[in-house]
């Protein structure tokens, strides 16, 4: 197999990978300002996305522009999320050159999906290609793709440890290559059991103190995992923004989530807010939790919630993901002052950051990766490919990082 590599090659961002011209594996935006997208022209004949993220599925709808419309492979749940994702993207940049797609091509995208299960084989471009469960999101997973003689496993983005929205990735296929997220190469995540229970006494405290605590999330998983801590712990909370719809799609997915009936439990013990009649301002003056997009203060409901509480040194932002450089909450978090409505605010209420990393850290990656010493390993989707491969090498693998539109031979 030739395999090139037009997105997310030492970068986070726009995952993009085309084996031998004809099978796409992913194609991703990267949210910078303005947006990136994969290089090159593409025409495949089919193409298998690993997960509703935006890196990896954001800019799939542009695929269908021509007349004919190449068939697209995921889970339910990445077809939904994918699906999502692209009508808000339509919301945000539809209007503008920023936006590689129409609303037609969304339409066009709904057409051309074909869903699969974990486990089961189908075919694509030619090859037999396979979904296990990659631990990451609902609906995440390793692509396995075989032409008859070689197989490579595309691991998307996954995690090894503890969630409680979806189980870990346990599946190792074998395979001649591996190209391998290493997003976390030189992090080690705190213990998840930890991370939660400094989570829930922070924001149960605030409340008790009558302060208000904005939990900032991304909508997809993020959201649903804050959701299920808060009810484990007995905390009241509200949840605005994309995050609704999102939660709503993944239940209609049992299968494909860790335990259906807690987010069930969870979903009926939160309170969805509509915005109407000034009801944010309202509950931003309660003593609660508000669960809300965006995950980086870049837009959504968060951008209400956080100016009227900023002023009370009592309440509290409570930042559950990691935050880009020149985004509203990276801002935030380094100078304790973020920009809302094109005004540059200072925030007295106390801000915290709290690692629910749905990636694997270096244990997670090491850990996966012992499972192939004696396969050809290729490093994409993070900042220190280059250096995690010579890491790699040290210890005796075959590992290498190409750069943006290398080809490799499989």
């Amino acid at each position: 197999m030739e395999v090139q590599f037009l997105g997310g090659a030492g970068e986070i961002g726009r995952s993009a990978v085309l084996l031998d011209g004809r099978l796409l594996l992913d194609y991703g935006m990267a949210s910078e300002s303005p947006p990136q997208y994969p290089v090159g022209d593409v025409d495949p004949d089919a193409v298998v996305i690993s997960h509703g993220h935006l890196d990896h599925a954001g800019a799939v709808p542009a695929l269908m522009s021509s007349g004919d419309l190449p068939p697209v492979h995921w889970t339910p749940p990445t077809r939904d999320l994918a699906t999502t994702l692209a009508e808000d993207t339509l919301k945000l940049h539809g209007s503008t050159p920023r936006c590689p797609f129409t609303d037609t091509d969304v339409r066009r995208l709904t057409q051309a999906s074909v869903t699969h299960g974990y486990g089961e084989s189908f075919e694509a471009a030619g090859y037999e290609v396979t979904f296990y469960n990659a631990g990451h999101i609902p609906g995440s997973a390793h692509v396995l793709v075989s032409d008859g003689e070689t197989r490579l496993l595309y691991s998307g983005d996954f995690h090894t440890g503890e969630q409680r929205l979806v189980a870990p990735s346990t599946a190792r296929p074998d395979a001649d290559m591996v190209i391998c997220e290493s997003t976390y190469s030189d992090v080690t995540h705190e213990a998840r059991e930890t991370v939660e229970k400094r989570f829930a006494e922070s924001l149960q405290q605030t409340v008790w103190e009558g302060g208000t605590v904005v939990v900032p999330a991304f909508a997809i998983g993020r959201t649903q995992e804050a959701m299920l801590v808060c009810n484990a712990h007995d905390i009241d909370c509200y949840l605005d923004g994309m995050g609704q719809r999102v939660t709503k799609q993944l239940k209609r997915h049992p299968e494909f989530l860790r335990d259906a009936d807690a987010l069930r439990g969870a979903t009926s013990s939160t309170r969805f807010v509509t915005g109407r009649h000034g009801q944010r301002e309202r509950i931003a003056n309660q003593n609660t939790v508000i669960i809300t997009t965006s995950g980086m203060l870049n837009g959504g409901p968060v951008v209400s919630y956080v100016p009227k509480i900023r002023t009370n040194p009592t309440n509290k932002i409570a930042m559950t993901g990691y935050q880009v450089e020149g985004t509203p909450g990276r801002e935030l978090l380094e100078r304790g002052r973020a920009e809302f409505d094109g005004r540059v605010m200072p925030v007295s209420a106390k801000v915290e950051s709290y690692d629910f990393s749905a990636h694997a850290d270096r244990d997670g990656l090491l850990e996966f990766l012992d499972e192939y010493r004696e396969t050809e390993i290729v490093l994409n989707h993070g900042d220190r490919c280059g250096a995690f491969a010579e890491e790699l090498r040290a210890e005796g693998y075959d590992a290498q990082a190409p750069e943006l539109g290398d080809v490799i031979t499989c």
